[in-house]
């Protein structure tokens, strides 16, 4: 892509404003490990509803959602729109518990319901998943797509990407701590959002015959109208790649499946996404941060499977195929398949005009450096209050907890800098595995779910539960796809998987628990009063809202 003068003066100026608002939102914090950690418990709702999509939304969605349109259309939003009604339901459920309990840490929560050794082991591993999975595909992944977008997509300038990327991360998360994050978040997202719609209103200029953006949009539904089905039955959409996208989608599955147990570990217990809930100024405020974000999520499709469609469209033949000779060579690899993920790259090289390239390339990278931000400080508060001040810490200072948290923070993005380019050459193991950790997905929220709702859960059972869901995971996982030839393994999707390894985790858990007690109720157990559900008028007009504009939208392309 050509980058002009105004394009390089526009981003240049939204990095330096990214920086200027984190410095300065952080001056005069940072001497406690609440101030550094959560905030010092001061975010108003605009501030945490604009944080939790800025930390959601990363390159691999940012480009990667848009690949999902051109493949299969409309259906990939189940993603965004389910997590709206998710988001519901952990601000009406999980919030008020660990508001409550006064958690740091999702871990934290293990200690205070289960114990401390399945606490540590569930600390280790998250630490793990962040340093070796997330910081460093978050960097791969994000360093590609400037690559591709801003470079020749030779490599030209990964490393270069890897670096500067990391650094602009590093400027203000380190010194600011979840106080810089969150606010300058706030910036990320406004970003985000105007760079996305954008793209899409210029997509939408381009393909209307007459420059209408609603005759636009009613162009690309008459001409693939198959994109547009948010159910899907099995052969109904076929990707460029001849996938039958009901192997990732599996029809009603999205609704009352596999999808609720993805979402539910996501959204509910993962440390990145729920530490700014916590760090709120009152549980109200949290809750309506977390109604924000639910009405974000719904726009999310807009700027990011939308421009998929229409790219797919102008791409096509008069059959609806993508073949060379007709759709942009860019969409075609050597060996003449098609990269799903060069729709929104496509569009923003294709159509966007100087100056606002440089915008929409600020929203990129919005996208890429609020999560890796988010990561780093995740990262640095597990291990500083999970496994520094209970097993290392000598003496009760509060500024060396902060300097702990900063020096995690450090090394985790000096491991991931290190590792992100070795994926170019570990690319299938390494998909490999980062399918293999949604293996472990079910069991935790087994684990969360039985301890937060079910009083008899024993902490053997969950200890138990932790490690029986992964050979139950992998028994449907690796026996379909023909490693085990039995005539007791069945083919299931992805989503029934998860859904099957969730239930018989939990009933093993109920199982271990019953043997082990006789079905009494555990001291930790959470105890659940009647006014600790309870929800202000503004969370539940909202809530409603949003579960009305949800089922609409499947209504409308059921």
């Amino acid at each position: 892509m050509e980058f002009e003068l105004l394009d390089i003066i526009v981003f240049v100026a939204y990095a330096l404003l990214i920086i200027g608002v984190g410095l300065w939102v952080s001056r005069g914090k940072g001497d406690t490990s609440e101030d550094y950690f959560l905030a010092s418990k001061s975010l108003p709702w605009w501030a945490i509803g604009a944080s939790l999509i800025a930390a959601n939304i990363s390159a691999e969605q940012y480009i990667g959602m848009s690949g999902s349109g051109f493949a299969l259309g409309i259906a990939i939003a189940s993603y965004e729109w389910m997590a709206a009604l998710t988001l519901i339901i952990v601000g009406k459920f999980f919030l008020p518990v660990f508001i409550e309990k006064k958690l740091y840490t999702i871990p934290e929560f293990i200690e205070v319901r289960y114990g401390k050794n399945l606490k540590t082991i569930l600390a280790v591993f998250w630490i793990a998943l962040f340093v070796f999975v997330n910081l460093t595909s978050v960097l791969y992944l994000g360093a590609t797509a400037l690559d591709t977008i801003i470079g020749t997509g030779d490599g030209s300038i990964f490393m270069e990407s890897i670096i500067g990327l990391a650094l602009f991360a590093a400027a203000y998360s380190l010194y600011g701590g979840l106080s810089a994050v969150a606010w300058t978040d706030v910036v990320q997202v406004v970003l985000l959002v105007i760079g996305g719609l954008i793209t899409t209103y210029i997509a939408l200029e381009h393909v209307a015959s007459d420059g209408n953006i609603f005759h636009g949009m009613v162009e690309i539904y008459e001409q693939v109208p198959e994109k547009f089905s948010m159910i899907l039955d099995k052969g109904e959409i076929i990707t460029p790649n001849g996938k039958d996208a009901w192997w990732d989608l599996p029809g009603i599955a999205v609704l009352v499946g596999g999808l609720w147990v993805a979402n539910l570990y996501y959204w509910g217990f993962n440390q990145y996404i729920i530490q700014r809930t916590l760090a709120a100024k009152s549980l109200k405020e949290s809750q309506k941060g977390i109604v924000m974000a639910g009405f974000l999520k719904l726009l999310i499709p807009l700027i990011t499977v939308v421009p998929g469609i229409i790219a797919f469209v102008m791409n096509a033949d008069v059959s609806g195929e993508i073949v060379q000779g007709v759709a942009d060579a860019s969409f075609f690899r050597g060996d003449g398949t098609i990269i799903n993920d060069n729709a929104a790259p496509w569009l923003i090289k294709e159509f966007v005009p100087a100056g606002l390239k440089g915008l929409v390339l600020a929203a990129l990278a919005a996208a890429i450096v609020s999560s890796l931000a988010s990561m780093l400080n995740s990262t640095a508060t597990i291990f500083t209050m999970d496994i520094y001040k209970p097993y290392i810490q000598k003496g009760n200072s509060e500024k060396g907890l902060v300097n702990v948290g900063r020096i995690t923070a450090s090394i985790a993005l000096v491991i991931a800098i290190i590792l992100a380019p070795q994926l170019k050459s570990l690319g299938q193991v390494f998909q490999y595995i980062q399918e293999y950790t949604g293996v472990v997905s079910p069991g935790i929220l087994a684990v969360f779910m039985l301890g937060l709702f079910w009083k008899k859960t024993t902490n053997k059972a969950a200890i138990w539960g932790v490690l029986v869901s992964i050979p139950i995971a992998l028994y449907f996982k690796v026996g379909p796809n023909g490693w085990v030839e039995s005539p007791f393994f069945i083919t299931w999707p992805f989503m029934y998987q998860m859904m099957a390894t969730w239930i018989l985790t939990m009933l093993i858990m109920v199982g271990i628990s019953y043997a082990e007690t006789g079905g009494k109720d555990q001291e930790k157990a959470i105890k659940i009063t009647k006014g600790l559900f309870k929800t202000s008028p503004v969370f539940n007009i909202g809530s409603f809202a949003i579960i009305l504009i949800i089922a609409m939208l499947y209504a409308m392309f059921w």
